[in-house]
Formats: C-alpha cells, structure tokens, sequence
C-alpha cells in the first residue's frame, strides 16, 4: 500500500513580504518534491516529512504512515530522533563557553579531561575534536541490527561508549585529516560537563532550547520515548520489521541524542545563521572548512566546527544529516537563508556507507534549477 503526500504549499515568492529582497533561487518544485517523497511505505522507509522554508517559497509535504498497524498518515507535526544533528547543538555549546573564555579551542582536550583518552594518543585540540580532524577512532558496538533491537534499553554511560573507541590505536596525526566519527563528540560532550560541573543536556536546555524557545525539542537522556505526536520508527532485524521507536539514546548522546520537529529545527537554524547563538568569530568558525583532506582519499574536508558542507545542483548548502535505528533526517540551508530545508524519513536500515535513494531525491528536487 501506498500513502498519499499530505502538501501545503504556504507562500510563494509573489507572496513576500514587502522590503524583503528578491531570491536568487528559483522558486520551490512541488511537483518535484511531491515525487521525491512519494511511493511510501516502501521496502525502504515507511513514513517522510519534508519542510522547505525560505524567500524562494515555502512548502511542507507528508508521505507513507505513521504506524504500520493502524496506517495512520505522519503528522507534519510530528517528533523524531535528529541523530547526529545533535552534534550542531553540542558544537554551538562547546563554542559559546569558548567565547565565554572557559574553554581555548587551541588547547589539548587532555588538559581538561585528565586520563579520559589514552596515555599514549598525542594532544589533540578542542577545535580538532569540532571538525573531526583528531583521528580518534570510531565507536566500536556491534553492527548487527538485531544486537541493537536486544539491547536497545541497556544504558551506556559516556566513559564505556567512548571506551569501546580507545580501546583501538589512533586512525592518524591529529590534524592531518580529517574522518568523521562519533567519538569526537562524545568526547565534546564529556568536555561540556566537565568544564561546568552541569549535565550536557541540562546545558543544551539552557543556552539554546530555552533561550529560542524550541518546545518540541529535548535531551531525552535516558527516556526511551518520544513525545507526542510522533513517527513510528521500524529497523529490518533477522529479515523482520521491527518497531523500535521506542529506544535509549545512551550510546549517541551528545553525537546524537536529541528529539525535535522541523519548525524547532528551521528555527533553530535560522537563529543560529543570524548570530543569534555564537559571537561573529565563533560563528565564523562553524562556516569555514579545515585545509586537509578526508581521510584516505583526495577528497577536500567538508566538515566545519559543527556543520558540513555540500554543493547540490550548484547550490551551497550548510547543515548535518542524522540517523538513528528508524530515523534518517536532515536539516540544510544556504548561508544568507534564502532556501532552508528539513526532512525525517523513517527509513528501515541503517547504513552508515550512505544516504538511502530517497534522500537523494529530497536533495535534488530542494534545489532544483
């Protein structure tokens, strides 16, 4: 069975507002994103939310269900696990106690985490641990799908997530490269805490979700659950589907714990693009790319202190994807914030090598000429 795109298309470029000044990019494609979301469920997701907001025109669009059991359309309202869009959150905390002058982004992260990383891995910089250019090693749990599903309400503290990590050698020099990985923050996470004597989450609450007033977005820490209203999330565990919407968060953390919906996320966003959040030289550094390649290849660095960067159809977009078990997500926007986009498929694997074909199309019709 296929679920029909609930659409709304909100405004159109005739329809802003007067002063605002006139976008360079061509207004939105329903059409096209009505196709990029279409066909659900499917065997690789069952339910997609899409939002585009900007001067170019605004449009939100539905797609698949909600629960497989009652077929119920997804909400476009609706809560979802953000993965590792978290890290643009702990980043922002991590930069603004830098600008307070608590934390010197040029200093080694073992100043302030005594015997948290191996005595023998070298110094490596709080701004390298930002742009994953450390060379720390990944996280390192089993892969299996079903391992997930069995243990998917163990609680994990942050020392034996990273300590599934350190247990390897370093993957190379820091600063040489760059190679993204959880671990880093994890270890920024742990770095939040131990400067401010206060939970991470309880920091994130109060330098950002309260200040902006992002209601539907939380640190769950170890609550399994998602307010509601809200999309089933369904891993493919043994050959069978499995719901496992309702799962701690233990192990992403702040790599990507957290829970939100596309308005708090275009909010947050359109914030932060604005200096809202960060000093102009804090800012400046989650908008410029590190001088050294990706790791084993010729490729140059596309992550920033926080966010990544990529070139669709001619378009420079900046943001971070996320995955959890159920959840694929996405939030982009162009620099000057002409054209911001936010997604949440609940896709039915978890591939760590690449984004599912549907998300693709989501990027394609989102800045299509």
């Amino acid at each position: 069975m296929t679920g029909a795109a609930l659409l709304t298309t909100v405004t159109t470029p005739s329809a802003l507002a007067a002063g605002s000044s006139a976008s360079t990019l061509p207004p939105v494609d329903a059409a096209a994103l009505t196709e990029a979301i279409s066909g659900l469920p499917s065997d690789e997701a069952t339910g997609a939310l899409l939002q585009i907001r900007g001067r170019a025109g605004c449009w939100t669009g539905t797609s698949g269900v909600a629960d497989l059991s009652t077929n119920a359309p997804v909400p476009a309202d609706a809560h979802f696990r953000i993965g590792s869009i978290t890290k643009i959150f702990t980043a922002v905390v991590v930069l603004q106690l830098a600008a307070e002058h608590r934390i010197d982004l040029d200093r080694p992260v073992q100043h302030y985490l005594p015997g948290v990383l191996p005595a023998g891995y070298p110094d490596i910089t709080v701004a390298q641990l930002l742009d994953h250019t450390s060379g720390l090693p990944h996280i390192d749990f089993p892969e299996d799908p079903q391992w997930m599903v069995d243990n998917r309400y163990t609680v994990f503290t942050p020392d034996q997530v990273l300590a599934t990590a350190t247990r390897h050698p370093m993957n190379f020099a820091p600063g040489t490269a760059q190679q993204y990985t959880n671990t880093n923050y994890i270890v920024a996470g742990m770095l939040v805490e131990k400067v401010t004597g206060r939970a991470y989450g309880d920091e994130v609450r109060d330098r950002i979700l309260r200040r902006l007033d992002l209601r539907e977005t939380s640190v769950p820490g170890n609550d399994p659950d998602l307010p509601e209203p809200y999309v089933h999330g369904y891993i493919r565990a043994n050959g069978t589907l499995v719901d496992v919407t309702s799962m701690n968060q233990s192990i992403p953390w702040a790599a990507g714990g957290m829970i939100s919906t596309a308005a708090d996320l275009d909010r947050f966003f359109t914030a932060l693009f604005r200096g809202e959040l960060l000093p102009a030289r804090e800012l400046g550094l989650m908008f410029t790319l590190p001088p050294v390649k990706v790791f084993g290849t010729g490729q140059p660095a596309f992550y920033s202190e926080g966010l990544l960067a990529t070139k669709i159809n001619g378009v420079t977009v900046w943001g971070k994807t996320g995955t959890r078990y159920g959840y694929t997500s996405g939030v982009f926007a162009t620099r000057d914030l002409q054209r911001r986009i936010v997604y949440s498929v609940n896709t039915t694997s978890k591939d760590e090598s690449g984004q599912p074909e549907i998300i693709w199309k989501i990027a394609n019709a989102a800045t299509a000429p």
